[in-house]
């Protein structure tokens, strides 16, 4: 704990700190818990368009193998041209959005391949496309999970430290303040008392002489 001064002025700092603390903390607490939300919702859609895409392999797997053709389909066939992206906001975090994705075919014979590759090569773009909209999900997932990491700390650091190290403050600059007005009204007591019996000395002397 940093050394405080012990006074007035102090006092009100560590006040309208407090104050601070207390204001933001409701925030950052409901910040917290709107980025584990999302961070789940997100994460949920993600294990789904996973699962989406395993399927549609696999149903592709199972529709191939009737024709006992799976050499028949070109290497490389399909290329990611472009991804495209947006941009979202989800709790003052810019994320990234997945709006889509390009793609080019490489020339084929049409003669030599079955008549499916044209079939298989659009069920494998769906395929692409759901795994790219599945990176992008977890590209949102880090970026939020980075923040709520952030926001986090800030929630531990105003509820552990800064405000009961302020509240501590508050009593000891207050403690400490009280004893020194205590001290001072004792001190004003002594003096008139001296003063009293002062004056009380100098009227007998005064007797005495007459």
């Amino acid at each position: 704990m940093a050394k405080i001064k012990l006074t007035k002025n102090e006092l009100k700092v560590q006040k309208d700190a407090l104050k601070m603390y207390r204001r933001y903390l409701p925030t950052l607490t409901l910040k917290k818990q709107q980025l584990q939300s999302e961070i789940r919702t997100i994460e949920a859609k993600a294990i789904a368009v996973r699962q989406e895409k395993e399927a549609l392999e696999q149903s592709f797997s199972s529709w191939i193998a009737v024709f006992s053709e799976q050499d028949a389909f070109p290497d490389n066939v399909i290329e990611v041209r472009n991804i495209r992206k947006g941009r979202g906001n989800i709790a003052g975090v810019d994320i990234p959005t997945f709006e889509g994705a390009d793609f080019s075919r490489k020339d084929y014979d049409l003669y030599s391949t079955p008549l499916w590759v044209d079939i298989a090569a659009n069920h494998m773009e769906k395929a692409m496309l759901l795994d790219l909209e599945a990176e992008v999900l977890d590209e949102q997932v880090r970026l939020l999970e980075a923040e709520l990491l952030a926001t986090s700390q800030r929630v531990n650091l105003f509820e552990k430290v800064k405000i009961p190290e302020t509240q501590e403050n508050i009593k000891k600059i207050s403690i400490y303040m009280a004893d020194q007005q205590v001290n001072a009204v004792v001190r004003s007591k002594i003096s008139k008392r001296k003063i009293a019996l002062r004056n009380a000395g100098t009227s007998e002397m005064q007797e005495v002489a007459l």
